[in-house]
């Protein structure tokens, strides 16, 4: 089973109403939000899905209010089943997500609903009322595996939702539909999507409740099945006035040509090799240090230390014995460290972490302090500058590093790769029972396979058609 199926997704409420709508005027800007969601999470190497989805995006928006208003959408290399947009005009898709959409059609009905919760203003609004920490503590809980940053997170999703978030869902969907309308999709394809992920929703609350646990549920707003749902089906026959000139197919061709191959589950595979890269396969560590700078590892009191290539800037790492002691802790306590400026908790990689500015002494230039805790080591970061004049930009370079600080995985050295999704045509003889036993997959990944492929909790595929699968 990979990670994937055991983790938590804030799938539930986040899918459209999470971080997006309750965001104040005084809150952090999508600018500030990007960084703190692209420096949790990675951004999914994919230059064709990239520009696929952006491809896609503009044509929604030269359909809306705000044609011409530019947006940036952002493909995320999270396997959780999400999308969620926010200020100033930021779209996120995960990459998780379109492990289970279908064909364009179905990815469009995402992107369109992303983008009305943005025209219709749910997304800083005046019914606003989260502050900047609470919006990037729920990002937090989004991107987290911790159980109580969850269920914190969870619990101020689910109090939007019970406020604003039931209208302007239905509110998104309406100008969705409309611009899939206009565009000359089908409206009934955001039908399509949305009841995958009911059977979604379905599925994990049987996990869940196996477990004697509780999930929490979707969307927030359907009691029934959304293609049962009265209010849905308003909402499609309406965006059927919008017609275009000419209707497009749903685009499962290029759908597939272009996910054919796209990682399924946890994406443990490291990345190529970057000249900037320090990896230990001792400690199973790796960071990466910023471009062209040079690596030294011949020192006796640190572990490396990369040095720009004028000179003026140093950034050293040692791995010392940890404590029971919390990052903070650790630094003010045990390592005796002045008191820092700017400081605060980090989590790269999900790891604990504490980070500031340790002021220049005798009128000498600041240094950029961290300490990372992975298994019994403390990690310190030191970032220096000949110069106090370089120091704000060049810990701009400090902590984008610090924050590539990850563990290597046993999966990672023994060069295994994750798995993929690819499409097969169904024969006759195709049945779910026969591709676990060719492909070797557990019970939970038949009803896996049986969402993504539209056929849960019972049903076969029909001779002639593509299905996915999931493989090694």
């Amino acid at each position: 089973m990979t990670r994937f199926m055991r983790k938590k997704t804030l799938f539930a409420s986040l899918f459209c109403a999470l971080l997006l709508a309750q965001i104040s005027h005084a809150g952090p800007s999508g600018a500030d939000i990007y960084k703190e969601v692209t420096a949790a999470t990675s951004i999914y190497e994919d230059e064709k899905l990239q520009a696929y989805i952006e491809k896609l995006g503009n044509e929604i928006i030269a359909q809306s209010e705000m044609a011409g208003e530019k947006f940036t959408f952002t493909l995320l290399d999270s396997p959780d089943l999400n999308a969620f947009a926010t200020r100033d005009n930021y779209i996120y898709v995960n990459r998780g997500l379109l492990n289970y959409v279908s064909n364009e059609a179905e990815l469009v009905s995402v992107l369109a609903h992303e983008v009305g919760h943005i025209t219709r203003k749910h997304v800083n609004g005046q019914e606003g009322q989260a502050t900047g920490a609470q919006i990037l503590s729920t990002i937090a809980a989004v991107l987290s595996g911790s159980n109580e940053v969850y269920e914190a997170g969870m619990a101020y999703a689910n109090s939007i939702i019970r406020g604003h978030g039931r209208r302007n869902e239905l509110e998104a969907d309406e100008a969705g539909a409309e611009y899939m309308a206009k565009l000359g999709y089908a409206p009934s394809e955001m039908l399509s999507m949305l009841s995958m992920m009911k059977d979604y929703e379905s599925l994990q609350k049987a996990r869940a409740k196996s477990k004697g646990a509780s999930k929490q549920t979707y969307h927030g707003i359907f009691s029934t099945h959304p293609r049962n749902d009265s209010r849905l089906r308003t909402v499609v026959t309406k965006a059927k006035a919008f017609k275009a000139d000419v209707s497009r197919d749903n685009g499962a061709a290029v759908y597939r040509e272009l996910t054919d191959g796209l990682i399924w589950g946890e994406n443990f595979l490291a990345k190529e090799k970057k000249p900037e890269r320090f990896s230990d396969m001792r400690l199973r560590i790796r960071l990466d240090f910023p471009k062209d700078w040079v690596q030294d590892q011949n020192g006796s009191n640190y572990l490396v230390r990369g040095t720009a290539t004028d000179g003026n800037s140093v950034l050293t790492v040692q791995g010392i014995p940890r404590t029971a002691q919390s990052p903070e802790e650790y630094l003010y306590n045990y390592l005796n460290v002045s008191q820092l400026t700017d400081s605060r908790a980090i989590t790269p990689a999900r790891l604990k972490g504490y980070t500031g500015i340790l002021p220049g002494k005798y009128k000498g230039p600041d240094h950029r302090i961290a300490v990372v805790y992975y298994k019994l080591n403390a990690y310190l970061f030191s970032g220096e500058v000949k110069e106090q004049s370089q120091f704000t930009e060049t810990d701009k370079l400090f902590i984008d590093a610090i924050n590539t600080f990850r563990p290597i995985s046993s999966r990672e050295i023994a060069g295994q790769k994750p798995q993929t999704i690819h499409y097969v045509k169904a024969t006759s003889r195709t049945t779910f029972a026969g591709l676990a036993k060719a492909l070797n997959l557990t019970t939970t990944d038949i009803d896996d396979l049986r969402i993504i492929n539209g056929y849960y909790p019972s049903g076969e595929p029909e001779a002639g058609e593509w299905i996915k699968i999931f493989k090694r």
